[in-house]
């Protein structure tokens, strides 16, 4: 029964320390959705070159997407011309820098690993996307023109997928990207829009975060299984070799589908346990960049060499910035919410259970929410 209720606090401190920031990033994000273009992106993306890749990593730091909806936008993006390394830069930053990521990160770690893992993260995306271009030298496609006998001298044009241009692309509306509406909410459209603050508020508390939801619960409950069940004084000798705690959490991290934000409860407990900051920016890094699922999508989309070179480039980049991490702030005490007795106060206790609501409402079986 103890063990039980410590359980259940554990899952609670843990809820209580980001909810509200998740709620606040949420609502920003829906704003930005209804500021930002939809095809923003698409029209910057074409040239294999160092140019577009940075672009990519800027123009994903503001977009609302979270790790699940930047999968079938990154497709479109690629059937739309943009380079590889352009769309493997996108995959990378617009998660990880999404503004409900980074309150996230700032409620459990603080701001300096906050500001580190994002400049870190914004450089890691740079550098995938410019390790693709220069190992995997893209071919411009070029346009043909073939004679149609059955019209009056006109020439029909045949695009293939040309950089520095956006070629329109006839979409079949029965093989659609993804099967929820949430996912396919994120692809780019060329209709105009006006403000809305009703979309905005659907966009984040209905579609964003019912993308998050189920990774979000796992991420908590995982952290408070962790907080509550690893023995500190073996999670500590395990932890005591960081080199061999950096490949173990990569490797741990890699194929592991948690999302950028739902990381995060996981990331903490861990750091609770004894593992080092640099081992958490990896977890936090590699985690949400390279899940089964992205890796997937990754080679089917842009091939078997193009998945080596990400993954990679991944793997050294962030061991790196980890290793960093480490060196130059590894006396800070990252994680020192739960180590107090302190009550929270009401505003996160409200957040708390608004957040718990929605939870369980998206959760819940279509049978019980009609009756």
């Amino acid at each position: 029964m103890e063990t039980a209720i410590l359980l259940a606090n554990n899952f609670l401190n843990l809820l209580n320390e980001f909810s509200i920031y998740i709620l606040i990033g949420l609502f920003i994000a829906g704003i930005l959705k209804q500021i930002v273009p939809d095809d923003f992106v698409i029209k910057h993306l074409g040239k294999g070159d160092v140019n577009s890749v940075v672009k990519a990593t800027v123009f994903g730091i503001p977009l609302p997407i979270c790790s699940c909806s930047v999968i079938p936008l990154a497709q479109s993006l690629r059937k739309e011309g943009a380079s590889k390394g352009a769309v493997q830069s996108f995959l990378i930053s617009t998660p990880i820098t999404g503004v409900d990521s980074i309150l996230a990160t700032f409620s459990f770690f603080g701001l300096v690993f906050t500001i580190y893992r994002v400049i870190s993260s914004i450089i890691i995306a740079i550098g995938v996307g410019i390790f693709q271009n220069i190992f995997e030298k893209e071919e411009p496609k070029k346009t043909t023109l073939q004679f149609n006998p059955n019209t009056n001298n006109n020439f029909k044009q045949t695009q293939n997928l040309s950089f520095g241009t956006t070629p329109q692309i006839k979409k079949d509306e029965s093989s659609s990207c993804c099967s929820s509406n949430s996912c396919c909410d994120s692809k780019p459209s060329n209709t105009k829009k006006s403000f809305s603050f009703m979309g905005a508020l659907k966009y984040a508390y209905v579609t964003l975060f019912k993308d998050m939801v189920k990774p979000l619960l796992v991420g908590l409950i995982l952290g408070a299984v962790f907080t509550t069940f690893a023995p500190k004084e073996y999670t500590e000798i395990l932890f005591e070799n960081e080199i061999l705690t950096y490949i173990v959490v990569m490797l741990f991290a890699m194929p592991l589908y948690v999302c950028a934000t739902a990381s995060l409860p996981i990331a903490a407990a861990l750091v609770m346990q004894g593992m080092s900051g640099g081992a958490a920016f990896i977890f936090l890094t590699a985690g949400p960049a390279t899940s089964a699922i992205t890796m997937s999508i990754v080679y089917k989309t842009l091939g078997r060499k193009s998945l080596v070179i990400y993954l990679t480039s991944i793997f050294v980049l962030t061991f790196l910035f980890a290793l960093g991490f480490d060196i130059f702030f590894g006396d800070l005490d990252l994680v020192q919410f739960m180590n107090h007795d302190e009550e929270s106060s009401l505003l996160s206790n409200i957040a708390s259970l608004i957040m718990l609501a929605m939870m369980i409402f998206y959760l819940l079986p279509k049978k019980f929410k009609k009756t």
